[in-house]
């Protein structure tokens, strides 16, 4: 299979492509237009494999796009370019909806252009696969169920709601056009190459500095966490095995308050590298919370556990050990964003 993957140099997006590329025989096209969170690092791994090619290119730029897959042709597309950060949407949200709504639509359409050209057998075969978040959802109360497939849109921030946005298009354009378009929802990721804006990077860092660790609020919002590379395994399988008109929501029953994922990182951080100053936990700080601040994220993956015959192999513990050894592992690429690109300076304060 060709896939043309987009977002292939973020977080979640080069978990997928070195998945591809390591444990599968599918060719990728790399289309990436290299923000802020972007690095070529993160696929660096592949990027010499002869079935393995980056583009640098935006997705908002509908004729780029409808070029890139007339001179591709590729037999399915793999969407997970957008921006992420809840924070940074509410500093400045334009940029959100350019990415997520306006770019979704842009590649949206180079693939129906490109899809009504297929012959019959490669049109029934040909995949739009849409990766999203459990954001759209809203947030639960702390007894409530957790999200399904079924769950009501309800989001709270500019992120969310561009993400509930580009969704909406892509269905409608399974429903208007016949397009064979597919979405994932999916719960909080973490693991290696995670921008040191996101919780958990951020906790490992700071610890590691010996800098003060700041908690939203009292800490007790919670989040349902996935190892990105059991995300990446679920996403491929969507798309090798997705039907047309469906979502697959993908998690991996983990929840934790944000304190308990803090404190776990300062356990786990004093037992591998002690610090003379004493337990890392001292370093927790209570802040301001995040404006419009969720309370609860948690999927129920039971249907895409079946459908997709896939299920997470790492628990909370065993994850977030092998994602703390990388970031003890690898200080020269959070060294060097942390001088360039982001200092680990709060963002999202603004109300």
């Amino acid at each position: 299979m060709r896939i043309l993957l987009t977002g292939g140099c973020g977080f979640i997006g080069s978990a997928v492509v070195r998945h591809l590329i390591n444990n599968t025989s599918h060719e990728v096209l790399n289309v990436d237009c290299m923000t802020y969170a972007a690095s070529e690092d993160n696929v660096a791994e592949v990027a010499e494999d002869p079935r393995y090619r980056h583009v640098s290119a935006n997705i908002v730029n509908g004729s780029e796009m409808q070029k890139l897959f007339e001179e591709y042709k590729p037999d399915a597309v793999m969407h997970l370019a957008a921006e992420s950060h809840v924070d940074r949407s509410i500093d400045g949200p334009g940029v959100f909806v350019q990415t997520n709504v306006i770019g979704t639509y842009a590649l949206l359409e180079a693939a129906r252009k490109y899809w009504m050209g297929l012959e019959d057998e490669k049109k029934q075969a040909f995949r739009f696969h849409h990766i999203s978040t459990d954001e759209v959802f809203g947030h639960l109360d702390e007894n409530a169920p957790p999200f399904t497939e079924q769950t009501p849109y309800d989001p709270h921030s500019p992120y969310s709601a561009t993400k509930a946005a580009s969704d909406h298009l892509v269905r409608a354009w399974h429903t208007t056009y016949g397009l064979p378009t597919l979405v994932t929802n999916t719960t909080n990721n973490y693991g290696p190459w995670h921008f040191p804006e996101k919780l958990i990077p951020l906790m490992i860092i700071k610890a590691l500095q010996g800098h003060e660790l700041p908690v939203y609020g009292q800490g007790a919002n919670i989040r349902d966490w996935l190892y990105v590379e059991d995300h990446a395994e679920a996403l491929v399988r969507a798309v090798e095995k997705g039907v047309p008109g469906e979502t697959y929501a993908i998690g991996a029953r983990q929840p934790r308050t944000n304190l308990e994922v803090v404190r776990k990182i300062c356990a786990i951080l004093d037992e591998m590298v002690p610090s003379d100053k004493g337990p890392r936990e001292q370093l927790i700080r209570y802040v301001n919370d995040r404006p419009g601040h969720d309370f609860r994220y948690e999927i129920d993956p039971s249907h895409a556990e079946t459908a997709l015959d896939w299920k997470a192999e790492h628990d909370f513990e065993s994850g977030l050990r092998k994602t703390i050894q990388w970031y003890l592992d690898h200080p020269q690429w959070w060294e060097d964003i942390n001088s360039k690109r982001y200092t680990g300076q709060r963002l999202g304060a603004s109300a």
